[in-house]
């Protein structure tokens, strides 16, 4: 008898549906209960409407946080991610646009305090990626998109953001493993999540004497619409890793709650690692 595939062949465009695909990944595990570990927390996300921002969201909403939730343009997606949230009883507040833009950055913030009073953790998370087999291959236009999506718009947030934040407030950055081993297909992606690591370990510095703590996150094969987004072939999507598959956001998506909340107190400049067992540096 055939295996069936985990991962049957599908292909769409970025950003990429998460009601598209199949399997529709697991964003939170049914038994997961939450502990008001983020109670009277305002929490902004960036790129919240799928994959592993959707389940850090979702987590975190259970876990009694106000929740801000940014998309590009997956109105679906977002609207699914909302749903979600409120299903759960948190609060979920949408918006639109596109991150490049240092003045919807702005407007992000500005709007966060309008509609929530408030912000205490900030969660960069949105992110492109363009597969190019050759650097020649690379176009000016697609590496500008790359880093002004991925570290660009970590510094208009932070920036924006800080003057609202105060001691005990959070900062949290996606970065990948592919900044600690490199990554053949995606030069642009990989040398933006090695500035994101950078980053995250020199802000960190930067803040500390405020109180303000700064982690990240840096997940391996997730399966993500960014995934069915940007590679043809996914039969076998994370299935070289020690574990032997690929992960799901409902096991990312608990990190940021515990990089968010008191338990990770004494933790700033760190990156965890969920990427089924593949031990890289750093």
């Amino acid at each position: 008898m055939t295996k069936p595939k985990e991962f049957p062949d599908q292909s769409q465009s970025l950003p990429g549906s998460e009601k598209k695909m199949q399997p529709k990944p697991e964003v939170i595990r049914p038994y997961y209960e939450g502990s008001n570990k983020l109670k009277g927390k305002v929490v902004l996300i960036t790129g919240a409407d799928s994959g592993i921002g959707r389940s850090a969201a979702l987590h975190m909403a259970i876990e009694g946080a106000k929740v801000v939730v940014t998309y590009l343009k997956e109105e679906e997606d977002a609207q699914e991610t909302k749903y979600l949230i409120e299903e759960h009883g948190g609060e979920c507040h949408l918006i639109k646009g596109d991150l490049k833009d240092e003045q919807f950055c702005e407007a992000l913030i500005e709007e966060t305090i309008g509609h929530f009073g408030q912000i205490n953790i900030l969660v960069n998370n949105a992110a492109v990626q363009h597969p190019k087999n050759h650097i020649e291959e690379i176009s000016k236009e697609q590496l500008k998109e790359t880093f002004e999506t991925n570290i660009y718009a970590f510094f208009y947030l932070v920036k924006e953001a800080l003057p609202h934040m105060k001691s005990g407030d959070v900062i949290i950055n996606t970065t990948s493993v592919t900044a600690y081993r490199g990554s053949e297909h995606l030069l642009d992606y990989a040398s933006t999540k090695g500035a994101i690591v950078s980053f995250t370990r020199s802000l960190a510095k930067n803040l500390a004497e405020k109180g303000i703590r700064v982690n990240g996150v840096a997940p391996g094969p997730i399966w993500t619409p960014l995934i069915v987004a940007t590679f043809d072939d996914v039969e076998d999507f994370g299935a070289d890793t020690p574990m032997g598959r690929a992960g799901q956001p409902s096991e990312v998506g608990p990190a940021y709650v515990f990089l968010a909340s008191e338990d990770s107190s004494y933790m700033t400049g760190q990156i965890i690692h969920i990427n089924g067992g593949e031990v890289v540096g750093g």
